[in-house]
């Protein structure tokens, strides 16, 4: 990930400088020298769903980029305000307009080259009707012989549809994968 370094606090606008700040911290932080403010860098949480009916899984086509046109499941950046659970419902209803009852955590992927982490929760539809938002082409349901494995927009998605199918075919659901993408 390329870091942009932070200029200026955010509380008062002085240029900050980078430095060990004297709380008993261990990294370098940037610190403002007027307002003595410590502004701290944390990972973004990504939060979706697997959208599951009977032996399909619901897949958006990516209306915008990164990997535009490539597919995904329904997630996106977590908003303030919510849970971890409600941003990964959100995120369904904007890209996928899919019905459905959201189930328990299911993934927790640390994406630590782009500073994210992804939350996925297994997700039971209710129906097939679908109603795509701006960010998506298409909103389709896939068996796992059918799913376009070359064309999954993100490594997360990949791995957290693997993880899903191979659950299901041993019928061991109940544990949350956990999962280091370096």
């Amino acid at each position: 990930m390329i870091r942009v370094p932070i200029k200026h606090c955010r509380n008062c606008g002085t240029a900050v400088v980078y430095r060990v700040p004297d709380d008993g911290d261990t990294r370098e932080r940037a610190v403002c020298p007027a307002c003595d403010t410590i502004h701290y860098e944390n990972p973004t949480n990504v939060v979706g769903t697997i959208p599951v009916m009977g032996e399909r899984v619901l897949l958006c086509k990516r209306n915008i980029e990164p990997r535009w046109g490539k597919w995904t499941l329904p997630a996106g950046f977590m908003e303030l305000n919510e849970s971890t659970a409600e941003g990964a419902s959100r995120e369904t209803i904007e890209e996928a307009g899919a019905n459905f009852e959201i189930g328990d955590l299911f993934a927790v992927m640390s994406v630590v080259r782009v500073g994210q982490v992804h939350l996925f929760y297994r997700a039971q539809l209710i129906n097939e009707d679908f109603a795509p938002g701006h960010e998506t082409i298409e909103a389709r349901m896939f068996t796992e012989e059918e799913i376009p494995w070359d064309e999954i927009a993100f490594r997360t998605v990949r791995e957290a549809l693997r993880l899903f199918f191979e659950d299901r075919k041993t019928g061991q659901f109940g544990r949350i994968h956990t999962v280091d993408i370096v």
